[in-house]
């Protein structure tokens, strides 16, 4: 008899000993990400969420984009970069312009410390390296996606919601 078992989710970028952990749509902190992702994201393609929560409260709120590639190409994609690669190269896709950057930063900025928070993220399907070394700079304890991220917001995929993500 031949049981059901899920392929395993390959990320471009997982850092040595840490992993993605998963929760419903439901969550009230997916939930907030993905509001906070409608309200503030410059990005009307991929528009990404994420929340810093500690102690049960959220401490630091983050959307991503930047409103460079109004006015300019991005550069990653007219060098043809690959997806996970050359954001230092447009300052539209920065790092900094990163929802679990700004996250953590807006906690910071509001006078928590980050240290032993969880951050979630909503709106896409993997966290890149600079986030990953944001988070694990300030001692950031775990991720956590919305099930079937992996599917949802990747636009490689069939069954993807990239461009209608809030319908």
């Amino acid at each position: 008899m031949e049981t059901d078992k899920k392929k395993p989710i390959i990320y471009p970028y997982l850092p040595d000993g840490r992993k993605i952990l998963y929760v419903s749509e439901n969550n009230q902190y997916i939930q907030a990400a993905k509001k906070f992702a409608k309200e503030h994201s410059l990005d009307k393609i991929v528009p990404t969420g994420a929340v810093a929560v500690k102690d049960n409260k959220i401490i630091g709120y983050g959307a991503n984009g930047s409103d460079y590639h109004k006015t300019h190409e991005c550069e990653r994609v007219k060098n043809h970069i690959p997806t996970g690669q050359g954001y230092e190269l447009c300052e539209g896709c920065h790092p900094k312009n990163h929802a679990e950057s700004r996250a953590v930063q807006n906690a910071i900025d509001n006078g928590f410390n980050p240290k032993g928070s969880d951050l979630y993220l909503w709106g896409h399907h993997w966290c890149c390296e600079p986030c990953w070394k944001a988070m694990i700079n300030q001692d950031i304890k775990n991720v956590y996606l919305m099930e079937g991220s992996d599917i949802l917001f990747d636009r490689t995929k069939g069954g993807n919601i990239i461009g209608h993500q809030f319908e």
